[in-house]
């Protein structure tokens, strides 16, 4: 007799796998059905009339990053270009002039303004 340890050979099933192997397949078949069970119980108790709601919200959120992405890229090829800048500050003062002559040259015009600014600051903070 040798002192060596002899190895035992798995037992196999018709199918040729190890006894091991057809337990491991089972108890992974179990836990398998068990989470979807879970998983299912989880998405039963969701209310799903919410979920549009927050999705419309997370689509609104990324379509504005999306724009805001694209607005950007447009004006730094913007400012590459070396008059474009300038000219658009320049157009900028040439529109706040006009509309402030148009709408801010009397008295009456001023009131005015002032009116609707009154009306939409209480339209929109109550």
């Amino acid at each position: 007799m040798s002192d060596a340890t002899t190895e035992q050979e798995p037992t196999t099933t018709e199918a040729g796998t190890s006894w091991a192997e057809s337990e491991a397949g089972a108890n992974f078949t179990e836990r398998y059905g068990e989470i979807l069970s879970k998983v299912n119980q989880t998405l039963d108790q969701v209310d799903w009339s919410q979920v549009s709601r927050i999705s419309k919200g997370v689509g609104i959120l990324l379509a504005v990053i999306v724009a805001q992405v694209l607005i950007k890229g447009v004006l730094d090829t913007i400012n590459l270009l070396p008059v474009v800048p300038g000219l658009l500050e320049l157009l900028g003062l040439v529109v706040v002039g006009q509309w402030s002559w148009k709408n801010l040259s009397t008295s009456e015009k001023r009131a005015n303004v002032m009116s609707q600014f009154q009306t939409l600051r209480q339209e929109y903070l109550g």
